[in-house]
């Protein structure tokens, strides 16, 4: 026995795992600084009623006083009545001590963050894979249970411990959006999607490495859209992903990007509730942010820029089709993101130095963002044209317009002085 009256773990004893059902039963942690930060989230997102003691909270944990029951005190063991679990997270040991002591006597399991042997429970590390939990204990060696975790968690989402599966495998279409292209910047979500596919739909801009990691019996159908190129339509596509889905398949629409940002992922999605599908969203990555980003250029700074306007320059200001009103963007101040905008770039900027913008205003066009091929051009609104081609770009390109451009390349534009476009 300790001298605080709580038994001692031995060394040689192997914990016993258990998976507690915490949804509205009171959890107690006492301290409020970033050990309590990082366990309590996780707490509230099991559906515990957690309550936090202690006489200081860091600012993320008094952001969810409306969350938790937040007591700002110091412990006393009566704030152990009626618990099921409890944490002692503080800095000082003679008061983790007494909370554990209080909750041996009240045979409540406590977990304390300074001294494992001092309590009656260890925390696991954990990691989570569609329906599956993964909690790991090496023996009081968190960065080894984190490894661990880590490793074994990425080989469920790789499919190397296929023998499990813990993926949603209900019929149905999947939209998922890929983000910019960089296969690490997919999302979880999207990941497990991939893996629960028994038919991927992708276009050219989604992440094509992943494609290697599909399933042998994974069915998969390209629907690029090339510029200039064969496209396949958008009808067809539709077609495509909801006779998959009919015949009793998990289909993933597999693209680049968001799928809600001109990825006319919303066609599909109104598609297939027309035609009674089941459809889900995972959203992903818009490049239109995450391009420029990645290349170290914001789309808003403090005191540059106080909005961003994406547009679609798939057609010119003019254009009968265009719903963009071009000449109120030109009044815009803030930065200008265009998409799908290299072939009308031109014409795009004549309109807006007709409009009132600067010749001078800082241009950065990114293309092939995230790609091995990857590269940016630094030019202005007026040069814009003329270095397009020189540069002979093509898409698929972002093209970012405004004061932010200097502000992240400032040697570039450094002869501007101080005027603003």
């Amino acid at each position: 026995m300790t001298a605080t009256g709580s038994p001692t773990l031995s060394t040689e004893a192997h914990p016993y795992l258990a998976g507690l059902v915490l949804a509205g039963r009171k959890v107690v942690v006492v301290g409020g600084g970033h050990v309590a930060q990082r366990r309590v989230p996780s707490l509230l997102a099991a559906g515990a009623d957690v309550t936090l003691v202690s006489p200081e909270v860091t600012p993320a944990l008094e952001g969810l006083a409306g969350e938790l029951t937040l007591v700002l005190r110091d412990f006393t063991e009566t704030d152990l009545e009626g618990a099921w679990y409890v944490v002692a997270a503080t800095d000082d040991p003679d008061v983790n001590a007494r909370v554990a002591a209080a909750a041996e006597s009240r045979h409540t399991f406590c977990v304390r963050s300074d001294d494992a042997r001092g309590g009656s429970a260890w925390t696991p590390a954990v990691g989570h894979h569609g329906s599956v939990t993964v909690g790991v204990l090496g023996n009081r060696e968190p960065r080894k249970s984190a490894a661990l975790r880590d490793d074994i968690v990425t080989a469920l989402r790789d499919g190397h411990l296929a023998s499990t599966d813990a993926h949603d495998r209900t019929p149905g279409v999947v939209l998922v959006g890929g983000g910019p292209g960089e296969p690490e910047l997919v999302t979880v979500a999207a990941r497990h999607a991939l893996a629960s596919a028994d038919v991927v739909v992708a276009d050219r801009l989604a992440p094509r490495e992943l494609l290697d990691e599909l399933g042998a019996h994974v069915e998969l159908i390209d629907v690029a859209k090339l510029p200039r190129g064969r496209s396949a339509s958008q009808d067809h596509i539709n077609e495509v992903i909801i006779d998959r889905a009919r015949a009793g398949k998990r289909v993933v629409r597999f693209k680049g990007g968001d799928n809600f940002v001109f990825g006319r992922g919303f066609e599909e999605l109104l598609a297939c509730a027309a035609a009674d599908v089941p459809v889900t969203v995972i959203p992903g990555l818009t490049s239109a942010i995450a391009v420029p980003a990645l290349v170290g250029i914001p789309v808003t700074h403090r005191g540059v820029a106080h909005e961003f306007t994406v547009i679609s320059g798939h057609l010119p200001p003019g254009h009968p089709e265009s719903l963009v009103a071009w000449d109120a963007v030109a009044q815009l101040r803030g930065t200008l993101v265009l998409l799908m905008a290299v072939d009308n770039a031109p014409a795009i900027a004549t309109t807006l130095l007709a409009g009132g913008r600067s010749a001078e205003t800082p241009v950065a066009v990114i293309a092939d963002g995230t790609m091995p091929t990857e590269r940016t051009v630094l030019t202005t609104l007026g040069s814009l044209a003329d270095d397009l081609a020189a540069h002979e770009v093509v898409p698929p390109a972002i093209i970012v317009i405004g004061e932010v451009v200097a502000v992240a390349r400032p040697a570039h534009y450094a002869d501007r002085g101080q005027g603003r476009g």
